[in-house]
């Protein structure tokens, strides 16, 4: 979660109140003035001198009640910034793997090559998630769909064994297209994307971004690649510009693990169309905030 990149309104209209707010308030301000007669035809230094009895607590109230509008209309606007779970708890989350076949991922660095690494991690990830829908795209030059999401998560691990860049008809690696397959596939039902690789080329960052405005699914990187290297940096970068989070990979299944409590807790879209991303209402807390503002302008200075 970014709080300063996610931050929005869910009903951005209702600012529009703001200005409404504050001529009612400035023209309510002018018709309650007590003075308002004599200020017409009075020097305003001789007006305020010969004002006797003026209390302060008024101009107090007058800015509170106008603080406590301002705030009831940013309330009303719906301002939030983290999405929140589905209500529905037995509906759960499906999630579409990125698996790159890119040549480097042939490198025997990673015994007994990234590729392979890749694919048990697939398979472990595919028994941790039994049941639930999974689906994988394979990626290189060009992106294609191995398996819409899928609940018969053996297939999964079977399919992700026959990967490899030699089958793959373009040489390269094109995230970005595979991001935009996984969109199309997944629908309006939404879900969450894994990024299984060795690294992220470079120049990305402009379009991850992009896309993440787009586009605000959940993005998680299972880093094939070893500790304080430019593969991993490439891929923490990359993870930074779309919102993700990265989990590198272990000699045991604990990455695997933990990569699939995430996704499985990852916030979802909700199913209606043209609903979006549910985002949790933060407005309320203002109420409270509100409430001492009203009553702290009743008060009453002697």
């Amino acid at each position: 979660m970014n709080l300063f990149g996610d931050f929005h309104f869910i009903r951005p209209a209702w600012l529009l109140l703001i200005p409404v707010v504050i001529g009612v308030w400035w023209r309510l301000g002018k018709l309650l003035d007590p003075l308002r007669g004599w200020r017409d035809v009075m020097d305003r230094e001789l007006l305020h001198a010969m004002h006797v009895g003026a209390d302060d607590s008024k101009g107090f109230e007058r800015y509170s009640l106008l603080a406590a509008w301002l705030l009831g209309a940013v309330a009303i606007a719906g301002p939030t910034w983290r999405p929140e779970p589905s209500p529905f708890a037995d509906d759960p989350v499906a999630s579409m793997v990125l698996l790159s076949a890119a040549e480097t991922m042939d490198l025997a660095d990673l015994s007994p090559s990234r590729m392979e690494r890749a694919r048990l991690k697939i398979s472990d990830f595919a028994e941790e998630r039994k049941g639930q829908p999974t689906g994988l795209i394979a990626y290189a030059g060009t992106a294609h769909l191995v398996l819409p999401p899928t609940r018969d998560t053996s297939v999964v691990a079977e399919m992700a064994a026959e990967i490899s860049p030699g089958i793959m008809p373009k040489s390269g690696s094109d995230l970005m297209s595979a991001f935009e397959l996984a969109i199309r596939t997944m629908g309006k039902a939404g879900g969450t994307v894994v990024v299984v690789t060795d690294t992220v080329q470079s120049g990305l960052e402009d379009q991850l971004k992009a896309f993440r405005g787009e586009n605000r699914i959940p993005v998680s990187f299972l880093a094939i690649a070893r500790d304080d290297t430019p593969e991993l940096d490439a891929i923490n970068n990359a993870a930074r510009s779309v919102g993700g989070r990265v989990t590198l990979m272990s000699a045991d299944t604990s990455d695997v693990q933990g990569l699939a409590r995430e996704v499985a807790s990852a916030p979802v879209v909700v199913g209606e169309e043209g609903e979006g991303t549910r985002w949790a209402e933060a407005g309320w807390w203002l109420v409270p905030v509100i409430a001492v503002i009203v009553i702290a302008g009743f008060r009453r200075v002697d």
